[in-house]
């Protein structure tokens, strides 16, 4: 499994405009309805998805990449630590992300069809784990524990 997907962002630009279509910069959220693509096992899938695109007569791609940046590591660690109930392993592994700043995590790519956005995505193993962290820390950043107020005392 890469760490880095620089490489496979660079290749997938000029694949994308070596087959003559347009590169839309923005990200497909879960809100939007969408059909992920399964590449099974094969890290050349995405080559299949574009050509599928281009066959489908798509207008355009849209692409989107995350990049670690040291400032999102630390901004990780800081919202953890000020988290109820984290745990200092959880800390720790933010820590440890700061050995992937300044790479490429995450790929999307997709076209719109038919009313609908079709996806393929690709990450790493670590930002899998950043998500996690970003996940837990939004969830437990939120909890506030049930204090007795006024009305409860009566």
């Amino acid at each position: 499994m890469v760490d880095d997907l620089t490489a496979i962002k660079d290749d997938m630009k000029a694949f994308i405009e070596g087959h003559g279509m347009r590169r839309f910069q923005g990200y497909v959220s879960d809100e939007v309805q969408s059909v992920l693509w399964d590449g099974g096992e094969s890290t050349e899938a995405w080559k299949d998805f574009v050509e599928l695109a281009k066959a489908s007569n798509a207008p355009f791609l849209t692409t989107n990449d995350m990049v670690l940046e040291r400032t999102d590591v630390d901004y990780l660690i800081t919202k953890l630590e000020r988290a109820n109930f984290t745990s200092d392993e959880d800390v720790e592994e933010a820590r440890w992300l700061r050995t992937y700043t300044g790479k490429t995590g995450f790929l999307q790519i997709g076209f719109p069809f038919q009313g609908l956005m079709f996806l393929y995505e690709i990450s790493c193993e670590w930002y899998e784990r950043y998500q996690r962290l970003m996940d837990l820390a939004d969830d437990f950043g939120s909890i506030t524990i049930d204090e007795p107020d006024q009305d409860d005392e009566r």
